[in-house]
């Protein structure tokens, strides 16, 4: 990759260690346990640390059932988002003013099955907590891949997503079909339909896939693994749609402990089939590097975003990818997709 290139990471998870207990999924057992700052990203990502990162919400306790109540951690999250953006924090948060600079975009969490007016009056709290960070609030995620069944084709859920559309912000993915089987796929394929159907081209919400859709990256002979062929006509269909992008994320997690623990260089080649795929569906202008740090470390290391790195850097090369696509690829795409001014 040439050092001239800036690099945009496009998914990324911070929290203070005071705020570990609003976690909905980080028990004291969690190998992430711990403070994940802006000062840990950077000592991870020295040397090549990126021009800037797009945070992702790290799912925070909720209740939609409570309403507004429900809704206190996740506004508590837009509150650190915006003392990093204004380099104002709090002492022992692990970031400075100088700091302030690099948070490029960033996704709260959002409602979505409340329906229409409740998202309407969170999008009001919202912009009211995060302040004079607000222009950097560029759409919204609730978390799919752990939701029963239907959940994503609910009226409701569509309307909300129809609403995002209609305000400007884009919608983060995240589903899990290494865990939940091609089910999940289906519904994402519907669920953009609907959320598209009547709604003029410059207001439909554009969706940005999390981690290739989390495939099981395990399958041995790809040419007869029904997993991997629903994955692939999942992801041809998915990418017809021109509001759709995919980030190049989350690969270790769906790999076998073994393999995850190889040179960049073998990983590359055991997930090959499926970056041929994501890259033949999307091309460059559409894909994005991002690194799910620090979700990328556990049963790796602390070297894991220099190994992803590494990898998304041979997929360039062995694409023979030009200058302009790399610079998509590793920034372009992502400053695209969420609307980012350069």
């Amino acid at each position: 990759m040439a050092a001239d290139i800036p690099i945009i990471d496009a998914h990324i998870h911070l929290y203070p260690e005071s705020e570990l207990s609003t976690l909905a999924w980080c028990t004291p057992e969690h190998p992430l346990y711990k403070q994940h700052s802006l000062e840990e990203y950077k000592a991870a990502t020295e040397g090549s640390t990126p021009k800037g990162f797009i945070f992702l919400e790290t799912d925070r306790k909720n209740d939609l059932e409570a309403g507004e109540k429900g809704w206190e951690y996740p506004l508590q999250e837009v509150s650190w988002l915006k003392r990093i953006v204004t380099g104002q924090p709090k002492p022992g948060e692990g970031h400075t003013a100088e700091d302030a600079s690099l948070c490029t975009a960033y996704i709260p969490w959002a409602p979505l099955p409340s329906g229409v007016e409740a998202m309407e009056k969170y999008l009001d709290l919202v912009k009211q907590e995060a302040g004079e960070s607000w222009p950097k609030v560029r759409g919204f995620r609730y978390l799919l891949q752990d939701k029963p069944n239907g959940t994503m084709l609910q009226d409701n859920f569509i309307e909300s997503l129809k609403l995002l559309g209609r305000r400007g912000f884009v919608f983060d993915l995240g589903v899990d079909q290494h865990n939940r089987g091609r089910t999940q796929l289906e519904e994402v394929v519907e669920m953009i339909d609907r959320a598209h159907d009547g709604v003029p081209e410059d207001q439909r919400v554009t969706f940005i896939i999390n981690h290739l859709c989390k495939p099981d990256l395990s399958v041995y002979n790809v040419q007869t693994s029904p997993s991997f062929i629903a994955w692939r006509t999942a992801i041809f269909t998915l990418s017809k749609c021109s509001r759709t992008y995919m980030k190049l994320s989350g690969g270790f997690a769906e790999m076998p402990e073994a393999l995850r623990q190889r040179s960049p260089e073998d990983i590359f080649d055991a997930i090959s089939p499926w970056l041929s795929v994501v890259l033949a569906a999307f091309g460059a202008s559409r894909i994005m590097f991002a690194s799910d740090w620090p979700v990328c470390t556990v049963g790796v290391g602390d070297d894991a975003w220099h190994k992803w790195k590494k990898i998304v850097d041979r997929l360039c090369w062995m694409a023979s990818f030009e200058e302009e696509e790399k610079r998509m690829i590793w920034g372009g795409t992502a400053l695209k997709a969420y609307g980012i001014e350069a």
